[in-house]
Protein backbone atom coordinates (compact mmCIF):
# COMPACT_ATOMS: atom_id res chain seq x y z
CA UNK A 1 0.00 0.00 0.00
CA UNK A 2 1.11 3.54 -0.55
CA UNK A 3 2.42 5.15 2.20
CA UNK A 4 0.20 8.33 3.24
CA UNK A 5 3.15 10.55 4.64
CA UNK A 6 4.42 10.10 1.23
CA UNK A 7 0.77 11.74 -1.01
CA UNK A 8 2.17 14.71 -2.50
CA UNK A 9 5.64 14.96 -1.97
CA UNK A 10 7.76 16.90 -4.61
CA UNK A 11 9.88 12.81 -6.18
CA UNK A 12 11.70 14.49 -8.35
CA UNK A 13 14.01 17.38 -10.00
CA UNK A 14 15.62 17.46 -13.06
CA UNK A 15 19.29 18.45 -13.38
CA UNK A 16 20.52 19.51 -16.98
CA UNK A 17 22.88 16.91 -18.57
CA UNK A 18 26.55 17.73 -17.16
CA UNK A 19 30.01 15.60 -16.98
CA UNK A 20 30.87 15.05 -13.28
CA UNK A 21 34.81 15.46 -12.47
CA UNK A 22 36.08 13.65 -9.49
CA UNK A 23 39.59 14.80 -8.53
CA UNK A 24 41.13 12.35 -6.36
CA UNK A 25 39.23 9.46 -8.00
CA UNK A 26 40.94 6.68 -6.68
CA UNK A 27 40.55 7.54 -2.93
CA UNK A 28 38.85 6.55 -0.24
CA UNK A 29 35.48 9.11 -0.44
CA UNK A 30 35.07 8.56 -4.02
CA UNK A 31 34.70 4.97 -3.36
CA UNK A 32 32.68 4.87 -0.08
CA UNK A 33 30.80 7.91 -0.94
CA UNK A 34 30.52 9.63 -4.11
CA UNK A 35 29.61 6.75 -6.80
CA UNK A 36 27.33 5.16 -4.07
CA UNK A 37 25.49 8.27 -3.41
CA UNK A 38 25.64 8.98 -7.43
CA UNK A 39 25.04 5.03 -8.22
CA UNK A 40 22.00 5.31 -6.08
CA UNK A 41 20.35 8.92 -7.90
CA UNK A 42 20.84 6.66 -10.99
CA UNK A 43 18.64 4.04 -9.45
CA UNK A 44 16.07 6.78 -8.55
CA UNK A 45 16.25 7.91 -12.23
CA UNK A 46 17.06 11.36 -10.93
CA UNK A 47 20.99 11.56 -13.19
CA UNK A 48 20.07 13.47 -16.23
CA UNK A 49 19.97 11.86 -20.33
CA UNK A 50 23.74 11.80 -21.17
CA UNK A 51 24.89 12.15 -17.62
CA UNK A 52 28.91 11.13 -17.02
CA UNK A 53 31.24 10.56 -14.70
CA UNK A 54 35.16 11.07 -15.39
CA UNK A 55 37.69 10.13 -12.47
CA UNK A 56 41.09 11.84 -12.57
CA UNK A 57 43.66 10.56 -10.11
CA UNK A 58 47.49 9.55 -10.02
CA UNK A 59 47.18 6.11 -9.41
CA UNK A 60 47.79 4.55 -13.18
CA UNK A 61 44.56 2.52 -14.25
CA UNK A 62 42.96 1.51 -17.19
CA UNK A 63 38.97 2.64 -17.32
CA UNK A 64 37.78 -1.13 -16.75
CA UNK A 65 39.92 -1.38 -13.48
CA UNK A 66 37.94 1.80 -12.98
CA UNK A 67 35.41 0.67 -13.09
CA UNK A 68 36.00 -2.98 -11.28
CA UNK A 69 36.66 -0.80 -8.25
CA UNK A 70 34.05 1.73 -8.39
CA UNK A 71 31.58 -1.71 -8.49
CA UNK A 72 33.43 -2.98 -5.54
CA UNK A 73 32.34 0.25 -3.53
CA UNK A 74 29.03 0.38 -4.72
CA UNK A 75 28.21 -2.80 -3.89
CA UNK A 76 29.74 -2.51 -0.18
CA UNK A 77 28.56 1.06 0.61
CA UNK A 78 25.26 1.62 -1.19
CA UNK A 79 22.38 1.87 0.68
CA UNK A 80 20.74 -0.49 -1.58
CA UNK A 81 21.95 -3.71 -2.12
CA UNK A 82 22.02 -6.07 -4.15
CA UNK A 83 23.16 -4.13 -6.96
CA UNK A 84 20.69 -3.64 -9.95
CA UNK A 85 22.35 -5.43 -12.71
CA UNK A 86 20.52 -3.27 -16.13
CA UNK A 87 21.20 -0.17 -13.98
CA UNK A 88 24.74 -0.67 -13.01
CA UNK A 89 25.76 -1.31 -16.86
CA UNK A 90 23.81 1.71 -17.82
CA UNK A 91 25.82 3.59 -15.30
CA UNK A 92 29.30 2.11 -15.59
CA UNK A 93 28.85 2.94 -19.27
CA UNK A 94 29.42 6.23 -18.20
CA UNK A 95 32.71 5.67 -16.03
CA UNK A 96 35.58 7.63 -17.52
CA UNK A 97 39.10 7.83 -16.31
CA UNK A 98 41.79 9.85 -16.47
CA UNK A 99 45.52 9.49 -14.57
CA UNK A 100 48.64 11.44 -14.16
CA UNK A 101 49.78 14.62 -11.65
CA UNK A 102 47.51 17.24 -10.97
CA UNK A 103 50.27 20.29 -11.88
CA UNK A 104 50.98 18.48 -15.47
CA UNK A 105 49.48 20.99 -18.40
CA UNK A 106 49.20 17.43 -20.66
CA UNK A 107 47.21 15.48 -18.36
CA UNK A 108 44.39 18.56 -18.20
CA UNK A 109 44.46 18.67 -22.19
CA UNK A 110 43.78 14.76 -22.24
CA UNK A 111 41.17 15.93 -19.72
CA UNK A 112 39.42 18.21 -22.13
CA UNK A 113 40.01 16.20 -25.01
CA UNK A 114 38.00 13.09 -22.85
CA UNK A 115 35.05 15.96 -22.05
CA UNK A 116 35.18 16.93 -25.26
CA UNK A 117 34.31 13.87 -26.43
CA UNK A 118 31.55 13.33 -23.66
CA UNK A 119 30.01 16.38 -24.90
CA UNK A 120 29.87 15.45 -28.72
CA UNK A 121 28.62 11.80 -27.93
CA UNK A 122 26.59 12.26 -24.72
CA UNK A 123 24.86 16.06 -25.07
CA UNK A 124 26.38 17.69 -22.03
CA UNK A 125 26.63 20.79 -23.51
CA UNK A 126 29.92 21.67 -21.77
CA UNK A 127 28.19 21.78 -17.96
CA UNK A 128 30.78 20.57 -15.72
CA UNK A 129 30.73 19.95 -11.88
CA UNK A 130 33.98 19.10 -10.35
CA UNK A 131 34.43 17.50 -7.07
CA UNK A 132 37.77 18.23 -4.95
CA UNK A 133 38.27 14.88 -3.44
CA UNK A 134 41.78 15.87 -2.37
CA UNK A 135 43.93 17.24 0.16
CA UNK A 136 43.45 21.56 0.09
CA UNK A 137 47.52 21.37 -0.90
CA UNK A 138 46.72 20.66 -4.23
CA UNK A 139 43.51 22.83 -4.90
CA UNK A 140 46.08 25.52 -6.44
CA UNK A 141 47.15 22.63 -8.62
CA UNK A 142 43.97 22.08 -9.95
CA UNK A 143 42.41 25.41 -10.05
CA UNK A 144 45.48 26.43 -12.02
CA UNK A 145 45.21 24.10 -14.59
CA UNK A 146 41.49 23.67 -15.33
CA UNK A 147 41.94 27.82 -15.92
CA UNK A 148 44.79 27.22 -18.25
CA UNK A 149 42.99 24.31 -19.95
CA UNK A 150 40.02 26.64 -20.77
CA UNK A 151 37.79 24.37 -18.67
CA UNK A 152 35.95 27.05 -16.62
CA UNK A 153 32.92 28.49 -17.74
CA UNK A 154 32.62 32.24 -17.60
CA UNK A 155 29.37 32.31 -14.82
CA UNK A 156 27.57 35.35 -16.96
CA UNK A 157 27.69 32.52 -19.78
CA UNK A 158 24.05 31.07 -19.24
CA UNK A 159 24.63 28.30 -22.06
CA UNK A 160 27.00 26.53 -19.76
CA UNK A 161 27.87 25.83 -16.04
CA UNK A 162 30.95 25.76 -14.16
CA UNK A 163 30.66 24.08 -10.56
CA UNK A 164 33.03 22.76 -8.52
CA UNK A 165 32.99 21.26 -4.70
CA UNK A 166 35.09 21.68 -2.03
CA UNK A 167 35.41 19.08 0.36
CA UNK A 168 36.50 20.06 3.70
CA UNK A 169 38.42 20.86 5.95
CA UNK A 170 37.85 24.56 4.59
CA UNK A 171 41.44 25.62 5.60
CA UNK A 172 43.09 25.35 9.17
CA UNK A 173 42.69 28.49 11.21
CA UNK A 174 41.95 32.07 9.59
CA UNK A 175 44.27 33.02 7.53
CA UNK A 176 44.34 29.78 6.01
CA UNK A 177 40.45 29.52 5.33
CA UNK A 178 40.80 32.84 3.90
CA UNK A 179 43.49 32.15 1.80
CA UNK A 180 41.78 29.01 0.64
CA UNK A 181 38.93 30.85 -0.48
CA UNK A 182 41.25 33.54 -2.00
CA UNK A 183 42.59 31.02 -4.59
CA UNK A 184 38.92 29.62 -5.19
CA UNK A 185 37.91 33.27 -5.97
CA UNK A 186 41.35 33.62 -8.61
CA UNK A 187 39.47 31.45 -10.91
CA UNK A 188 35.87 30.80 -9.73
CA UNK A 189 32.73 33.32 -8.74
CA UNK A 190 31.28 32.77 -5.66
CA UNK A 191 28.11 31.40 -7.02
CA UNK A 192 30.43 28.56 -8.37
CA UNK A 193 31.57 27.48 -5.53
CA UNK A 194 30.08 24.33 -3.27
CA UNK A 195 31.68 23.97 -0.09
CA UNK A 196 30.10 21.10 1.09
CA UNK A 197 29.35 19.95 4.33
CA UNK A 198 27.63 16.25 4.71
CA UNK A 199 25.67 17.34 7.86
CA UNK A 200 23.58 19.67 5.99
CA UNK A 201 22.55 16.95 3.35
CA UNK A 202 21.15 14.74 6.62
CA UNK A 203 17.46 14.63 6.18
CA UNK A 204 17.01 15.58 9.85
CA UNK A 205 18.88 18.37 9.91
CA UNK A 206 16.31 19.71 7.26
CA UNK A 207 13.71 18.63 9.42
CA UNK A 208 14.90 20.80 12.21
CA UNK A 209 14.26 23.79 10.10
CA UNK A 210 10.75 22.37 9.17
CA UNK A 211 10.39 21.64 12.62
CA UNK A 212 11.21 25.24 14.08
CA UNK A 213 9.33 27.29 11.02
CA UNK A 214 6.85 24.76 9.79
CA UNK A 215 5.42 24.63 13.33
CA UNK A 216 3.48 27.25 15.18
CA UNK A 217 4.04 25.91 18.80
CA UNK A 218 7.53 25.76 18.68
CA UNK A 219 8.21 29.14 17.57
CA UNK A 220 6.63 30.99 20.59
CA UNK A 221 8.75 29.10 22.82
CA UNK A 222 12.63 29.02 20.98
CA UNK A 223 14.12 31.65 23.29
CA UNK A 224 15.69 32.76 26.30
CA UNK A 225 12.44 33.27 28.22
CA UNK A 226 11.10 29.40 28.04
CA UNK A 227 14.45 27.30 27.37
CA UNK A 228 16.84 26.74 30.15
CA UNK A 229 19.57 25.73 27.99
CA UNK A 230 20.95 23.25 25.18
CA UNK A 231 23.36 20.89 24.51
CA UNK A 232 24.78 19.24 20.89
CA UNK A 233 26.83 16.21 21.12
CA UNK A 234 28.56 14.75 17.96
CA UNK A 235 29.80 11.41 19.44
CA UNK A 236 31.51 8.72 17.66
CA UNK A 237 32.49 5.22 18.96
CA UNK A 238 35.07 4.51 16.47
CA UNK A 239 38.92 5.66 16.76
CA UNK A 240 40.92 7.79 13.78
CA UNK A 241 40.48 4.55 11.51
CA UNK A 242 43.87 5.00 10.05
CA UNK A 243 43.13 8.88 9.70
CA UNK A 244 46.35 9.34 11.72
CA UNK A 245 47.78 11.47 9.98
CA UNK A 246 45.11 14.00 8.91
CA UNK A 247 44.12 13.88 12.67
CA UNK A 248 47.45 15.09 14.13
CA UNK A 249 47.28 17.70 11.99
CA UNK A 250 43.36 18.39 12.71
CA UNK A 251 42.12 17.39 15.69
CA UNK A 252 38.43 17.28 16.84
CA UNK A 253 38.01 20.91 17.19
CA UNK A 254 39.08 21.38 13.41
CA UNK A 255 37.59 18.10 12.33
CA UNK A 256 34.28 18.19 13.91
CA UNK A 257 32.97 21.16 15.93
CA UNK A 258 34.31 24.17 13.11
CA UNK A 259 32.15 22.37 10.64
CA UNK A 260 29.77 19.88 11.58
CA UNK A 261 28.83 20.96 15.21
CA UNK A 262 28.57 25.03 14.19
CA UNK A 263 26.39 24.05 11.41
CA UNK A 264 24.20 22.04 13.59
CA UNK A 265 23.92 24.98 15.98
CA UNK A 266 23.78 27.72 12.83
CA UNK A 267 19.99 25.56 11.93
CA UNK A 268 19.54 25.69 15.60
CA UNK A 269 19.60 29.23 16.43
CA UNK A 270 19.24 30.95 13.46
CA UNK A 271 16.38 33.58 12.65
CA UNK A 272 13.64 32.59 10.17
CA UNK A 273 14.20 33.53 6.65
CA UNK A 274 12.81 35.98 4.41
CA UNK A 275 12.18 32.67 2.07
CA UNK A 276 13.86 29.18 1.95
CA UNK A 277 16.27 30.61 -0.76
CA UNK A 278 20.27 30.07 -0.29
CA UNK A 279 21.47 34.09 0.25
CA UNK A 280 17.99 34.04 2.67
CA UNK A 281 18.96 30.88 4.68
CA UNK A 282 22.72 31.56 4.72
CA UNK A 283 22.52 34.93 5.77
CA UNK A 284 20.82 34.17 8.94
CA UNK A 285 23.13 31.15 9.60
CA UNK A 286 26.10 33.87 9.21
CA UNK A 287 24.59 36.05 11.98
CA UNK A 288 24.57 32.97 14.58
CA UNK A 289 27.96 32.81 14.18
CA UNK A 290 28.81 36.48 14.47
CA UNK A 291 26.75 36.36 17.72
CA UNK A 292 28.75 33.74 19.15
CA UNK A 293 30.91 35.44 22.21
CA UNK A 294 34.42 34.95 21.69
CA UNK A 295 36.84 32.70 24.11
CA UNK A 296 39.55 34.28 24.13
CA UNK A 297 42.77 33.53 26.39
CA UNK A 298 41.40 32.58 29.95
CA UNK A 299 37.73 32.57 28.81
CA UNK A 300 38.85 29.77 26.16
CA UNK A 301 40.85 27.72 28.90
CA UNK A 302 37.44 28.33 31.77
CA UNK A 303 35.15 27.45 29.18
CA UNK A 304 36.49 24.84 26.87
CA UNK A 305 37.64 21.20 27.38
CA UNK A 306 40.07 18.79 25.58
CA UNK A 307 41.05 15.47 26.20
CA UNK A 308 42.39 12.80 24.57
CA UNK A 309 41.21 8.88 23.99
CA UNK A 310 43.88 5.80 25.81
CA UNK A 311 43.27 2.04 25.96
CA UNK A 312 39.91 0.56 26.60
CA UNK A 313 37.15 -1.39 25.80
CA UNK A 314 34.84 -1.23 23.39
CA UNK A 315 31.57 -4.13 22.84
CA UNK A 316 33.73 -6.26 24.76
CA UNK A 317 36.90 -5.83 23.45
CA UNK A 318 40.25 -4.01 23.88
CA UNK A 319 40.96 -1.02 21.32
CA UNK A 320 44.38 1.08 21.02
CA UNK A 321 44.24 4.40 22.78
CA UNK A 322 44.87 7.14 20.15
CA UNK A 323 48.51 7.34 20.99
CA UNK A 324 48.91 3.86 19.69
CA UNK A 325 47.22 4.56 16.38
CA UNK A 326 48.97 4.03 13.38
CA UNK A 327 50.78 7.23 12.22
CA UNK A 328 50.16 8.93 15.41
CA UNK A 329 53.13 10.14 17.32
CA UNK A 330 53.24 8.36 20.98
CA UNK A 331 53.30 11.79 22.70
CA UNK A 332 51.09 13.25 20.64
CA UNK A 333 48.79 16.26 22.31
CA UNK A 334 46.19 16.00 19.38
CA UNK A 335 42.53 16.47 21.12
CA UNK A 336 40.21 13.77 19.76
CA UNK A 337 37.09 15.22 22.75
CA UNK A 338 36.40 18.82 23.34
CA UNK A 339 33.62 20.18 25.05
CA UNK A 340 32.65 24.22 25.40
CA UNK A 341 30.34 25.88 26.99
CA UNK A 342 28.93 28.55 24.49
CA UNK A 343 26.57 31.87 24.33
CA UNK A 344 24.74 33.79 22.11
CA UNK A 345 24.92 37.06 22.31
CA UNK A 346 21.83 38.54 20.99
CA UNK A 347 18.00 38.91 21.70
CA UNK A 348 16.14 35.59 21.09
CA UNK A 349 19.13 33.68 23.31
CA UNK A 350 21.16 35.78 25.63
CA UNK A 351 22.06 33.93 29.07
CA UNK A 352 21.02 30.50 27.15
CA UNK A 353 24.23 28.31 27.82
CA UNK A 354 24.54 25.95 24.94
CA UNK A 355 27.11 23.22 26.09
CA UNK A 356 28.21 21.03 23.14
CA UNK A 357 30.80 18.41 23.24
CA UNK A 358 32.36 15.85 20.12
CA UNK A 359 34.34 12.90 20.64
CA UNK A 360 36.05 9.62 19.02
CA UNK A 361 35.97 6.18 21.23
CA UNK A 362 33.04 7.45 23.51
CA UNK A 363 30.22 5.10 24.69
CA UNK A 364 28.10 4.92 21.70
CA UNK A 365 27.54 6.83 18.00
CA UNK A 366 25.18 9.23 18.02
CA UNK A 367 24.49 13.25 16.81
CA UNK A 368 21.66 14.59 19.15
CA UNK A 369 20.22 18.32 19.48
CA UNK A 370 18.43 18.81 22.79
CA UNK A 371 16.36 21.50 23.81
CA UNK A 372 16.33 21.76 27.63
CA UNK A 373 12.91 23.93 28.77
CA UNK A 374 12.70 25.80 31.61
CA UNK A 375 11.57 24.50 35.11
CA UNK A 376 7.86 24.82 36.09
CA UNK A 377 7.86 27.48 39.00
CA UNK A 378 6.76 25.79 41.83
CA UNK A 379 5.80 21.50 42.49
CA UNK A 380 2.50 22.16 42.22
CA UNK A 381 1.13 19.18 41.36
CA UNK A 382 3.48 16.83 43.33
CA UNK A 383 2.08 15.76 46.42
CA UNK A 384 5.58 15.33 48.32
CA UNK A 385 6.75 18.73 46.59
CA UNK A 386 9.42 16.82 44.78
CA UNK A 387 11.30 18.30 42.03
CA UNK A 388 9.23 17.68 38.24
CA UNK A 389 11.88 16.87 35.23
CA UNK A 390 11.97 19.93 32.56
CA UNK A 391 10.57 19.39 29.40
CA UNK A 392 13.06 18.56 26.71
CA UNK A 393 13.02 18.54 22.90
CA UNK A 394 15.71 16.24 21.35
CA UNK A 395 16.27 15.98 17.62
CA UNK A 396 18.49 12.96 16.96
CA UNK A 397 20.62 13.48 13.82
CA UNK A 398 21.91 9.97 13.82
CA UNK A 399 21.05 7.14 13.57
CA UNK A 400 17.40 6.39 14.27
CA UNK A 401 16.87 9.89 13.08
CA UNK A 402 13.28 11.45 14.46
CA UNK A 403 12.72 14.04 17.38
CA UNK A 404 11.57 13.27 20.75
CA UNK A 405 9.43 15.41 23.30
CA UNK A 406 9.96 14.57 26.71
CA UNK A 407 7.18 15.95 29.02
CA UNK A 408 5.46 15.12 32.70
CA UNK A 409 2.26 12.98 32.74
CA UNK A 410 0.36 12.04 35.89
CA UNK A 411 0.88 7.84 36.57
CA UNK A 412 -2.69 5.82 37.24
CA UNK A 413 -3.30 5.82 40.59
CA UNK A 414 -4.85 7.56 43.35
CA UNK A 415 -1.91 9.96 44.18
CA UNK A 416 -0.71 12.99 42.18
CA UNK A 417 2.29 10.48 41.14
CA UNK A 418 4.33 12.26 37.72
CA UNK A 419 6.77 10.49 35.28
CA UNK A 420 8.49 11.86 32.40
CA UNK A 421 7.04 10.03 29.35
CA UNK A 422 8.40 10.90 25.50
CA UNK A 423 6.03 11.04 22.11
CA UNK A 424 8.78 10.06 20.22
CA UNK A 425 8.90 10.62 15.66
CA UNK A 426 11.00 8.30 14.05
CA UNK A 427 12.01 9.55 10.50
CA UNK A 428 12.56 6.08 8.92
CA UNK A 429 9.05 4.44 10.46
CA UNK A 430 7.12 7.81 9.44
CA UNK A 431 7.96 7.87 6.10
CA UNK A 432 8.89 4.39 5.34
CA UNK A 433 12.15 3.11 3.70
CA UNK A 434 15.79 4.66 4.17
CA UNK A 435 16.02 7.66 2.54
CA UNK A 436 18.26 9.48 0.36
CA UNK A 437 21.66 9.63 2.25
CA UNK A 438 23.40 13.07 2.71
CA UNK A 439 25.59 13.03 -0.68
CA UNK A 440 23.03 12.30 -2.94
CA UNK A 441 20.59 15.35 -1.86
CA UNK A 442 24.18 17.70 -2.20
CA UNK A 443 25.24 16.21 -5.12
CA UNK A 444 21.74 16.71 -6.49
CA UNK A 445 21.72 20.32 -5.40
CA UNK A 446 24.98 20.95 -6.66
CA UNK A 447 23.73 19.72 -10.20
CA UNK A 448 20.91 21.76 -9.93
CA UNK A 449 22.66 25.24 -8.78
CA UNK A 450 20.99 25.19 -5.26
CA UNK A 451 23.60 26.04 -3.15
CA UNK A 452 21.13 26.52 0.05
CA UNK A 453 22.81 24.05 1.80
CA UNK A 454 26.42 24.44 1.00
CA UNK A 455 28.44 26.62 3.14
CA UNK A 456 29.55 30.77 1.60
CA UNK A 457 32.70 31.86 2.22
CA UNK A 458 31.79 34.77 4.67
CA UNK A 459 30.00 31.38 7.23
CA UNK A 460 33.38 30.08 6.80
CA UNK A 461 35.07 33.06 7.62
CA UNK A 462 33.10 33.53 10.87
CA UNK A 463 33.62 30.14 11.79
CA UNK A 464 37.19 30.21 11.91
CA UNK A 465 37.62 33.79 13.38
CA UNK A 466 35.50 32.13 16.39
CA UNK A 467 37.81 28.92 16.70
CA UNK A 468 41.20 29.89 16.03
CA UNK A 469 41.01 31.96 19.26
CA UNK A 470 40.69 29.34 21.22
CA UNK A 471 43.12 26.85 19.37
CA UNK A 472 46.01 29.98 20.30
CA UNK A 473 44.74 29.76 23.90
CA UNK A 474 45.34 26.39 23.81
CA UNK A 475 48.84 26.63 22.18
CA UNK A 476 49.99 29.21 25.25
CA UNK A 477 48.50 27.09 27.51
CA UNK A 478 50.91 24.10 30.04
CA UNK A 479 50.53 21.37 27.84
CA UNK A 480 47.98 18.81 29.08
CA UNK A 481 47.74 15.29 30.84
CA UNK A 482 47.13 12.23 28.01
CA UNK A 483 45.30 9.90 27.56
CA UNK A 484 42.95 11.96 30.09
CA UNK A 485 39.66 9.55 29.23
CA UNK A 486 39.47 5.42 28.56
CA UNK A 487 38.04 4.62 24.94
CA UNK A 488 34.34 3.69 25.82
CA UNK A 489 33.46 6.43 27.59
CA UNK A 490 31.90 9.78 27.60
CA UNK A 491 35.11 11.56 27.78
CA UNK A 492 37.45 12.94 30.44
CA UNK A 493 36.06 13.91 33.54
CA UNK A 494 36.31 17.62 33.19
CA UNK A 495 33.86 17.45 30.88
CA UNK A 496 30.98 16.92 33.43
CA UNK A 497 32.54 19.15 35.26
CA UNK A 498 32.09 22.26 32.63
CA UNK A 499 28.62 21.24 32.80
CA UNK A 500 28.43 20.85 37.30
CA UNK A 501 29.27 23.82 37.98
CA UNK A 502 26.00 25.71 36.44
CA UNK A 503 24.23 23.33 38.02
CA UNK A 504 23.42 20.69 35.40
CA UNK A 505 24.57 17.71 33.68
CA UNK A 506 24.77 16.19 30.44
CA UNK A 507 21.27 14.67 28.94
CA UNK A 508 21.70 10.67 29.20
CA UNK A 509 21.58 9.44 25.15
Amino acid sequence: MDNPFRVGLETERAPAPCAFVIFGASGDLARRKLLPALYNLAVSRLLPPGFSIVGFAVTEMSEDQFRASMREGVAQFSRRKPIDEAVWNDFASRLHYVSGAFDDEANFARLRAKLDEIDANNGTRENRLYYLAIPPSLFPKVNDQLARAGLVADPSDASRYTRIIVEKPFGRDLASGDALNADLHRVFHERQIFRIDHYLGKETVQNLVALRFGNAIFEPIWNRNHIDHVQITVAEDIGVEGRGKFYEEAGTTRDIVQNHLLQLLMVMAMEPPVAFAADEVRDEKVKVLRALKPLVGEDALRDTVRGQYGPGNFVGRPVPGYREEPNVSPASHVETFVAMRLELDNWRFAGVPIYIRAGKRLTKRITEISVHFKDVPHALLREDGAHVEPDVLAIRIQPDEGIALRFVAKVPGPTMTLRPVAMDFKYGSTFGGSGPEAYERLILDAMLGDPTLFARADEVSAAWRFITPIHEAWASAPVPTFPSYAAGTWGPPEASDLIARDGRAWRRI
